[in-house]
């Protein structure tokens, strides 16, 4: 885990397969897809240039409301999120706050403990299936 939460992973792909396998692994896992949103697209349609930058945003109410009955505040930290960009040398990358992070950050204790961890597996997993060629 990052200092401050972010978990940065480099991407075998380009940045659009790459959110279409976080989509679709998402979707498989049962998960609700509730935006995706293009911050290329919306820099382009103010006459401004952003390279590829897209953000997912998902979840499900079984998963993330235990950890909201703990605390309500990490509302904010949900539901998920995982952005993949491009950088200027074309590298591309996949990158999620961390549940552990944000477990850490609301101060939620151990009655949530197996919902988080759960919950960082299945990121972990997702974001390999969206990263890494077979």
């Amino acid at each position: 885990m990052a200092a401050d939460g972010l978990i940065t992973i480099p991407s075998s792909f380009g940045p659009k397969e790459t959110m279409d396998r976080l989509e679709a692994e998402v979707k498989a896992k049962g998960l609700t897809v509730f935006a995706r949103i293009d911050h290329a697209a919306g820099a382009a349609a103010v006459g401004m240039s952003l390279r590829p930058t897209e953000l997912l945003i998902f979840g499900n109410a079984k998963g993330g409301t235990p950890l909201m009955q703990e605390n309500q505040e990490v509302g904010i930290d949900l539901p998920l999120k995982a952005l993949v960009i491009a950088d200027a040398a074309g590298r591309v990358r996949l990158a999620y706050n961390d549940p552990h992070w944000i477990a850490k950050r609301h101060g939620l204790g151990a009655a949530v403990a197996q919902a988080v961890d759960a919950m960082a597996k299945a990121l972990k997993a997702m974001s390999a299936q969206a990263t890494k060629s077979s």
